[in-house]
C-alpha cells in the first residue's frame, strides 16, 4: 500500500484531486483538517490539554470545545495559538498513524492519501512514500476563491502569504500535478501513476 501526502497552496484544487483519488484510484484518504475536528472530542487526550491549558471559557454548554471561541483566543496570540498547534498536531498525525495501520490490516486499499495543509511543516514525509504538490497558477486560485469563497483580494493576499512558496513546495514534493485547468486535465497525470500501481500495492 502507497502512503501518499497531498498538499498545496489554497485555492489549488485538492478537494477534486482527492476525490479522484477515492472514487476512481480506490484509495483511502485521511484529512487531517477533519481528523483535527475529531482528536479535540471530550474523552480524548488532546480536549484534557487543551481544557487544562485555555480553561473553561473555551467549552460550551454541550461540553464540547467551542471551536469560535478557541479561535478567537489564538488567532489574537501567537505564543498560545503555537501552543494548541503543539497539542493537536502531533495528535492527528498519531491518528494518522493508527488509520496506516488499520488500513495495511484491511488489505483493501492500494494507497492510503493524507492531506494535511501543513504536511511538509509537520514533516509527513516520514510516513509517506511520495509528497505530491497539487499546483494551480497563482490567478486561478485567486479567481477560484473569489467566485466559490467569496475572498476579497486583500484576503487572498494574506492567505497566499502566510503559505510556502511555490519553490518551496516543489523542493519537498516528489510529484507535481498542475491543477490550473480542467480537473479532468489533473487527474490524466494521475489516472496513469494508478493503473500501474494499483495492483502491485496491494
Amino acid at each position: 500500500m502507497w502512503v501518499i501526502g497531498i498538499t498545496g497552496g489554497v485555492g489549488a484544487g485538492k478537494s477534486e484531486i482527492l476525490a479522484f483519488l477515492e472514487r476512481e484510484c480506490g484509495a483511502r484518504v485521511f484529512q487531517a483538517d477533519q481528523a483535527g475536528h475529531l482528536v479535540m472530542e471530550p474523552g480524548t487526550e488532546a480536549f484534557e490539554k487543551i481544557a487544562a491549558l485555555f480553561g473553561g471559557g473555551i467549552l460550551g454548554e454541550d461540553g464540547r470545545i467551542d471551536r469560535r471561541a478557541l479561535g478567537a483566543v489564538v488567532f489574537a496570540d501567537a505564543k498560545k495559538r503555537e501552543a494548541l498547534n503543539e497539542i493537536i498536531h502531533p495528535a492527528v498525525k498519531a491518528m494518522a498513524l493508527k488509520e496506516i495501520v488499520r488500513a495495511r490490516e484491511e488489505g483493501r486499499y492500494p494507497f492510503f492519501v493524507i492531506e494535511a495543509a501543513l504536511l511538509i511543516e509537520d514533516h509527513y514525509e516520514k510516513i509517506c512514500d511520495e509528497l505530491w504538490y497539487i499546483y494551480a497558477a497563482p490567478e486561478v486560485r485567486r479567481e477560484r476563491l473569489r467566485a466559490f469563497r467569496g475572498y476579497s483580494d486583500e484576503k487572498i493576499s494574506a492567505v497566499f502569504a502566510s503559505q510556502l512558496t511555490d519553490e518551496e513546495f516543489r523542493k519537498h514534493c516528489q510529484r507535481v500535478i498542475d491543477n490550473s485547468g480542467s480537473i479532468e486535465a489533473a487527474c490524466e497525470q494521475i489516472r496513469g501513476f494508478c493503473m500501474e500501481n494499483r495492483m502491485d500495492s496491494l
